[in-house]
């Protein structure tokens, strides 16, 4: 049973939190953050809620949050009740037309719905849409091998500032238009890179499911600049699936965005505890 010592304990503590925060607070007033929103971190229910409670709180005290989702996951499971066998090419999928209609109908239809509505249900205003709505993501094929996969060329943003102005929240599935009006896959995070340089952003925030950027020695590194990162790769200390993260934020840092964070998403409130308290979470990077 909780006593009232114990409950004005927690008030007191809750208060303490509040005030500590109003530095980060204002820091942030009319900021852009971009969040990279991944199909591992999505998780349950419960970790839904707490990200689509933790976004909405943001846009409440003055940022402007645009959410851009993955969902490979997801893909993964609908390409196989489906039947639809995939081949690749250097451990990549090769993106062909009966892929990217898979790909298309989970990525704008049933995860990008699910986290705006999550936001809706707590009070938000978000809006689905993918890159192909108004001409915001024009795209160049990566490599004829993989077929359907887009590289971001030209990213047009008014569409985004118009959903800022109406207090809106863009949730973004990650496909574009190519050359040709061909619909193109994206990697999720080569999409939220280039949406946040676009933009200017303030802060890309890479959720995903690992702590951050890890030393030789296994421990999570808290603020690398791009220099740092490149002899990082070079020595064979960032590897695997890190690479393509830290790829994706050194370009990011060096055309516009103030910083990258890669933080684990799976950790409760973690993009709170990155934008408004000292210690941050995860591996933030800026440009040398």
């Amino acid at each position: 049973m909780r006593t009232q010592d114990t409950m004005n304990r927690d008030w007191i503590a809750t208060a303490r939190t509040l005030s500590q925060a109003l530095p980060y607070l204002q820091r942030y007033d009319g900021a852009i953050v971009v969040i990279k929103f991944g199909g591992h971190a999505m998780g349950s229910d419960e970790a839904m809620d707490s990200f689509a409670r933790d976004v909405v709180l943001m846009q409440q005290v003055g940022v402007n949050p645009v959410i851009v989702h993955g969902g490979g996951p997801m893909i993964n499971d609908m390409l196989g009740k489906l039947g639809v066998e995939s081949q690749f090419v250097n451990g990549k999928r090769v993106t062909d037309q009966a892929t990217v209609e898979v790909v298309e109908m989970v990525l704008s239809g049933r995860v990008n719905k699910r986290i705006v509505q999550a936001i809706n249900a707590q009070g938000g205003r978000a809006v689905g849409l993918s890159g192909k709505d108004a001409n915001l993501i024009t795209c160049d094929q990566t490599d004829p091998a993989l077929g359907l996969v887009g590289t971001p060329s030209d990213i047009d943003t008014n569409v985004l500032t118009t959903l800022f102005s109406a207090d809106t929240i863009p949730v973004i599935a990650p496909l574009g238009v190519g050359r040709n009006g061909e619909t193109m896959n994206i990697n999720g995070d080569t999409a939220a890179g280039a949406i946040a340089a676009a933009l200017n952003a303030d802060r890309l925030l890479l959720l995903t499911d690992v702590a951050g950027v890890k030393n030789a020695e296994g421990e999570v590194v808290t603020d690398l600049n791009t220099a740092q990162i490149k002899d990082m790769t070079e020595s064979g200390v960032i590897a695997g699936g890190m690479i393509p993260k830290t790829e994706t934020a050194t370009q990011a840092a060096e055309n516009g965005v103030r910083a990258v964070v890669i933080l684990d998403g799976r950790a409760p409130n973690a993009c709170l505890l990155e934008l408004y308290t000292d210690h941050g979470a995860g591996t933030l990077i800026r440009a040398s």
